[in-house]
């Protein structure tokens, strides 16, 4: 009786093509076309996003509708806006590694909007036999891109060597009522657009966004939410929950608006993507998507067949080297720039696009070399982070032979933290972090802007709990302190947390100005964290992917309260920016006399570096005689003071005091226009403090 019913609704049907892939929109109807091993396909054609049941079924003819490894049909009467899913029949037997379970409603993997929320259970789609269409995610067809107005917006195509990313959360950037964002917009692509002028000022050139593509906000555990987005199920859709507009296709061209309204303010949208596992999990995780369509092609198995390979540390991996699954990575990445207009992508867990379909880690991984070499993607940043959940650790080795990937340099963020809380032995390491650590990237054509310098990121402590907490304090988790990294290189100044005593009040500062100066004096690309520059702090947490609530937000009226670190965080920006000295794309020369931009190693004695375990200061001179950059920069992590003598300078200069972080502000910053005249042949630096010399 229900597929008479259904028979009487059929809209007029065609056989389709098998390309292009997911559901597009012709003249004549919407082709949809899917990749399956199934033996069976369904169609189902919703009136709305959380109808319980399709209004029509369509059973797709294996002579009809399916070439190769594609199943296709062409549905006329319907365009842009329908709701639709898939029910894909097969062999459930975990121990050969297939999990068809006709009951089970798919959603497409080349979905460009997802619906389906309100109604929506992770568990019901867990339950072997048990159908979940009315608890089930749908995909929406979406119309043809050339339907929105780009104005000409183009890609900005800013060098690395002129970048200063900050990565931010689009939902944590404004959510906080005192964002000044309308309440309907806050934690959404508008609301971000709202808050342009305050990255403009900061004179930031890119944000890199925690994941955006949809996921699954419900896959984490003890019923807290999956806030930072590490758990995708539709690579090439918006996250919904982040428009601030209800209709199933805003959220398409909300994301377009911030877009285009970022790159009117010159500043570039990097994506932080996740082709490294899915949010369907392990064997006990749910059934949404590519485990009901080919299991085999899209995740890589245990040797029993019935579990998972853990490489992501999220209970499955992606098979990132099948031609199909690398296929759906270069479509999704190819959609993102030519459609989306995004600049570039950071790689999560990058490390395990490298591994082969044996889960091997692989010195020639087809996807890579893919990313490395296509066109489309050529004029784009690429950026990895070059490990795993599983213990590959590529920084420095990552796709060798690659000019286009850069790296997160997870080694400067270590070292950097250990000297400047007074760890021994950590002066040579320091100094190769400053110079773009060429002792890590050994290739002698190597550019050092392609290292990704950072001291903190999402994944951690932020900068002012860096300074404020000795251990992690992850209790709101629910893990019982346990997850979160246990090493985090944190020194709490004397007490741990908050605290009301001026001195570790006024160390703690001083230390952030620190970190700062060091990550802005560095050669290599730069990246802060959102709200690092105001100390927004996750009360010691440093592990926050759950925290949906004020420890995850930008709190905005830290702006007041801390305007004085601002005002030095935006100073040191558009002073290091302004020089050519750190924009190099060749590594430093180390010779004094060098005509070329160079750098001359000092200890507290001029040209007698202390390399001993025992020694906590450094002094180094940076000079581009080209264009007459004469730098003298000064790092003194011990507890004392100490005086360091200054190089000799021709008749008429003088060293000028850009920044001394142990001094108050505003004499804490200077540009060089105003900065005070040093008199003296030495400078004393404050213990733990770092001094920015020039010559005017």
């Amino acid at each position: 009786m229900l597929g008479e019913m259904f028979n009487k609704m059929l809209p007029l049907i065609l056989p389709g093509q098998p390309f292009p892939i997911g559901a597009t929109v012709t003249p004549n109807g919407v082709n949809f076309s899917v990749f399956s091993s199934c033996t069976g396909l369904e169609l189902l054609l919703f009136d709305e996003p959380d109808a319980p049941q399709p209004n029509c079924v369509i059973q797709l003819d294996k002579k009809q509708n399916k070439t190769s490894y594609y199943w296709h049909i062409l549905v006329s009467d319907i365009g842009a806006g329908q709701v639709y899913a898939y029910r894909a029949h097969g062999l459930y037997a975990p121990d050969q590694g297939l999990r068809f379970d006709r009951s089970k409603v798919l959603l497409d993997p080349y979905a460009r909007a997802v619906v389906g929320w309100d109604s929506y259970s992770r568990e019901a789609a867990s339950c072997f036999g048990k159908d979940n269409c009315a608890q089930a995610l749908r995909a929406v067809v979406a119309p043809d891109p050339k339907t929105y107005n780009w104005e000409e917006d183009v890609p900005l195509r800013t060098p690395y060597a002129t970048t200063v990313i900050y990565e931010l959360h689009i939902d944590g950037f404004t959510r906080h009522p005192s964002s000044g964002v309308s309440p309907e917009k806050r934690g959404t692509y508008a609301g971000l657009i709202e808050k342009i002028p305050y990255l403009k000022e900061l004179e930031v050139t890119a944000v890199e966004l925690l994941p955006i593509h949809q996921f699954d906000p419900y896959d984490a555990r003890f019923s807290h939410k999956n806030y930072w987005g590490y758990s995708t199920i539709s690579f090439f859709a918006p996250h919904s929950h982040y428009s601030s507009r209800c209709d199933r296709l805003d959220p398409l061209n909300e994301f377009r608006d911030m877009v285009k309204a970022l790159h009117r303010a010159g500043i570039e949208v990097i994506l932080d993507v996740v082709f490294n596992h899915t949010a369907e999990g392990s064997q006990d995780g749910p059934t949404l998507s590519f485990k009901g369509l080919d299991n085999q092609a899209y995740y890589l198995l245990a040797p029993n067949q019935t579990e998972y390979s853990n490489y992501s540390g999220c209970g499955n991996t992606l098979k990132a080297n099948h031609p199909m699954v690398a296929r759906m990575i270069l479509d999704s990445l190819y959609y993102w720039v030519a459609e989306m207009h995004v600049d570039g992508f950071r790689f999560d867990l990058a490390s395990v696009l490298s591994r082969n379909k044996l889960g091997q880690p692989s010195a020639d991984s087809p996807v890579l070399w893919a990313i490395e070499t296509d066109p489309v993607l050529v004029g784009t940043k690429v950026i990895a982070e070059a490990w795993d959940a599983a213990g590959l650790y590529q920084v420095g080795s990552f796709l060798e032979g690659s000019d286009r990937f850069a790296e997160w340099n997870g080694p400067y963020r270590d070292d950097v933290r250990r000297f400047v809380k007074s760890d021994p032995g950590m002066v040579s390491r320091l100094a190769a972090r400053v110079m773009g650590s060429p002792d890590i990237y050994l290739r002698p054509d190597y550019k050092p802007n392609h290292s990704i310098n950072f001291i903190t990121c999402h994944d951690g402590f932020t900068l002012n709990d860096l300074v404020s907490y000795n251990y992690k304090h992850n209790e709101a988790n629910g893990e019982n302190n346990c997850d979160g990294a246990n090493e985090n290189n944190s020194w709490s100044c004397g007490v741990e947390g908050v605290t009301d005593d001026p001195e570790i009040e006024v160390l703690r500062l001083r230390q952030i100005k620190n970190f700062f100066t060091i990550l802005l004096c560095s050669q290599g690309t730069p990246m802060l964290l959102m709200g690092d520059e105001v100390r927004r702090s996750q009360k010691g947490n440093n592990n926050g992917y759950c925290q949906d609530n004020e420890l995850s937000w930008f709190d905005w009226s830290s702006i007041e309260k801390h305007k004085d670190l601002l005002r030095f965080f935006r100073g040191l920006i558009h002073f290091t920016q302004s020089l050519e000295i750190f924009q190099q794309k060749k590594l430093l020369s180390v010779t004094s006399g060098s005509h070329e931009p160079h750098i001359v190693w000092h200890g507290t004695t001029l040209g007698q570096p202390d390399w001993g375990n025992d020694s906590l200061s450094l002094a180094f001179t940076l000079r581009h005689p080209k264009l007459n950059e004469h730098l003298h920069i000064i790092l003194n992590a011990y507890w004392e003071p100490l005086t360091f003598e200054l190089p000799l300078l021709g008749s008429g200069e003088g060293w000028h005091q850009i920044v001394d972080t142990a001094l108050p502000s505003p004499e804490d910053f200077y540009d060089l226009k105003t900065a005070p005249l040093i008199a003296a042949q030495e400078y004393q630096a404050e213990g733990r403090s770092v001094v920015v010399l020039m010559v005017r």
